[in-house]
């Protein structure tokens, strides 16, 4: 570890029953961890907020928007640069042709819509994710797993929490350095 550097670990309580743990999840929350640093790990599709957790707030909306702007403008300055360093001067017509650069923009808006898109999904789902923290691989057989995440020092008061709240085994994970 260097200098001021802050080791996080990662400590799991495993479920059995939805019930159980979304009451460990109030338990949790109730020994003061705060809603970034813990995590409920389950194999099952559940909706969002059954185990009481904040419903996450996404912005993925604004990457399209942001793209198709980009993208518009790109394919403006595109068609309209090319037309004037190539110009064709015919019979009088104007040199910058409205129905082909409108073409080329609205392919440039779609583009830009879609590649920013595939950015924001990404990240949204906070991909690549750098420091999985503990894991067990019967979350994939049914169980459900939270997850804390926090300095060294918590990690006896973080597993005594979850062993009160009822889970079956607690188990410590990896360290993660945050520089």
């Amino acid at each position: 570890m260097r200098g001021d550097a802050i080791a996080l670990r990662s400590v799991i309580g495993l479920y059995t029953d939805e019930d159980t743990a979304a009451n460990a999840l109030d338990a949790v929350a109730g020994a003061g961890y705060g809603q970034g640093e813990y995590e409920i790990l389950t194999g099952t599709p559940y909706p969002e907020g059954t185990f009481g957790e904040e419903e996450p707030v996404h912005k993925l909306y604004r990457f399209p928007l942001i793209g198709a702007a980009c993208g518009f403008t790109v394919g403006l300055l595109l068609t309209t640069a090319t037309q004037l360093a190539y110009p064709l001067v015919v019979g009088g017509k104007p040199l910058l042709s409205i129905p082909p650069m409108a073409i080329i923009m609205y392919e440039g808006t779609m583009l830009g819509a879609i590649l920013f898109t595939v950015v924001g999904i990404i990240f949204e789902s906070r991909l690549p994710r750098i420091f999985m923290g503990a894991y067990d691989t019967r979350i994939t057989e049914g169980y459900i797993g939270i997850t804390i995440t926090a300095d060294e020092s918590k990690m006896e008061h973080a597993e005594e929490t979850l062993k009160k709240a009822g889970a079956e085994e607690v188990k410590r994970g990896w360290e993660q350095n945050d520089f």
